[in-house]
């Protein structure tokens, strides 16, 4: 289904089920890795991670009977790319990471700058004995060497095209589009 979107086209390549679909798996990949949801801890990364992490805990807890807590990390004062680092942090992290399996959680997986700075901005609330890297969307391009552990689905994109994931927790549905650039606006 394509959509008109601000200044181009857009193409819906997953809808609400396809995501519960793409979560399942990973919740249940996440503990035959881990052997469990012993240790584990999933820390969203703001904004979109965070209900996706939320979401993952309540399928493990429905899977194993046994709650994940769950975090909420934002990098803007560790990205390298950007300057915004004013104003206040919605870090929440109210449990001990040290020696603890964490699982990063975020919404797309492109450059790898985000989840470079979550590393940086996780650490100082302790050392985990394992860090994972949970993505509902992995696009490519890559800056820097970083891959996630699981993905809900991997969908190629070209540089000039954009994934817009939306979630009912923050945008009033579950879909996730590509925008393309119009001919006009390139």
């Amino acid at each position: 289904m394509a959509a008109r979107g601000a200044g181009g086209e857009a193409s819906r390549i997953m809808d609400e089920a396809d995501i519960r679909h793409a979560l399942t798996r990973i919740a249940h990949e996440i503990l035959e890795r881990n052997k469990g949801a012993a240790g584990l801890c999933l820390i969203g990364i703001h904004t979109r991670g965070v209900p996706l992490a939320h979401r993952l805990s309540g399928l493990i807890e429905e899977f194993e009977g046994e709650a994940v807590p769950v975090g909420e990390l934002d990098i803007a004062l560790h990205r390298d790319d950007r300057k915004d680092s004013a104003g206040s942090t919605r870090t929440r992290i109210d449990f001990p990471i040290a020696d603890k399996t964490v699982v990063l959680v975020d919404d797309v997986l492109a450059a790898g700058r985000t989840t470079r700075a979550a590393l940086d901005a996780l650490i100082e609330h302790g050392r985990p004995a394992l860090v994972q890297l949970a993505v509902l969307v992995d696009r490519g391009h890559r800056e820097v060497p970083i891959r996630a552990d699981y993905v809900g689905k991997n969908i190629p994109t070209s540089r000039r095209e954009r994934v817009a994931v939306h979630l009912s927790d923050t945008d009033g549905e579950d879909t996730v589009y590509i925008e393309r650039p119009s001919e006009a606006s390139s």
